[in-house]
């Protein structure tokens, strides 16, 4: 049987998702968790691998397994052998010829920000922080230029294995919430794929407009320039949080994994 799993974490106490020799990923607790609810080896593949740092609000992942569970009891019972800031939030049975990478039609992340003239506190490691105010139109106005098929080398970490930096940007949607000098912004990124620290590498170059430093058309010659030395540096990954990629309602899968039901805006934490 092919089991597909909705998974949320927090990515602060992990070296990303993928597995590694230290064992400190969620993909490593999280075939242990199975491992042990199951009695027998269990290996994983999901649908994007974040790095050390970066969180999930819904991370889906595959197996193929001949353990037969009810789908709440594969919910109740991994959790049980997760670490607190782990947990699985649905499972559902799936047809072999699904794959949770090959089979998604787009993927979704969310960038938290806090602007304010004092450092995060309470919420260090879960938000990205400004201490400038931003300026949202001339942001948003930057966003747009991004949009569409494009190659993003400009904005591709040099250890990125895609095989092309040719991407559609879908939706780049910018919100703030609150008034004054202390307030968050969320910045909400589709697109069919991304590439190794795409994100962070736009959150950079986004926030540079915001504060001033560069006019907004200042985008399209980093676009243009296909060179990761014409972009701004990377950002923070304190406040990225991986939403969760959609697929076609052929599957079968929770709303919030289908491409029709799952263009809700950001709601989530923090």
């Amino acid at each position: 049987m092919r089991l597909a799993l909705g998974i949320r974490y927090n990515g602060q106490a992990y070296d990303g998702w993928q597995s590694q020799p230290s064992g400190r990923t969620v993909q490593d607790k999280l075939e242990a968790a199975l491992t042990k609810f199951t009695a027998q080896p269990i290996r994983t593949l999901c649908a994007g691998r974040t790095d050390a740092g970066v969180h999930a609000l819904m991370q889906v992942v595959h197996f193929d397994t001949t353990a037969q569970r009810e789908p709440f009891s594969w919910m109740r019972g991994t959790n049980r052998f997760l670490p607190d800031d782990i947990a699985v939030q649905w499972a559902h049975p799936v047809p072999d010829e699904f794959h949770c990478r090959a089979s998604a039609l787009a993927r979704r992340y969310v960038y938290v920000l806090s602007q304010s003239p004092v450092r995060p506190s309470l919420d260090s490691g879960r938000v990205g922080w400004s201490m400038h105010p931003l300026d949202g139109d001339a942001m948003r106005a930057a966003a747009a230029l991004l949009i569409g098929q494009h190659d993003f080398s400009s904005f591709r970490a040099s250890a990125c294995q895609a095989r092309s930096p040719v991407k559609d940007l879908r939706r780049i949607e910018i919100t703030r919430v609150g008034n004054g000098e202390r307030c968050r912004w969320h910045f909400e990124f589709e697109a069919d794929a991304f590439l190794h620290h795409m994100i962070r590498n736009l959150m950079g170059s986004l926030l540079r407009v915001g504060r001033g430093d560069e006019r907004p058309e200042w985008i399209s010659q980093v676009l243009e320039a296909r060179s990761r030395d014409a972009a701004a540096p990377t950002f923070s990954a304190d406040g990225l949080y991986f939403m969760g990629p959609l697929y076609d309602a052929k599957w079968g899968l929770p709303a919030e994994a289908t491409l029709q039901a799952g263009r809700a805006t950001y709601d989530g934490p923090p």
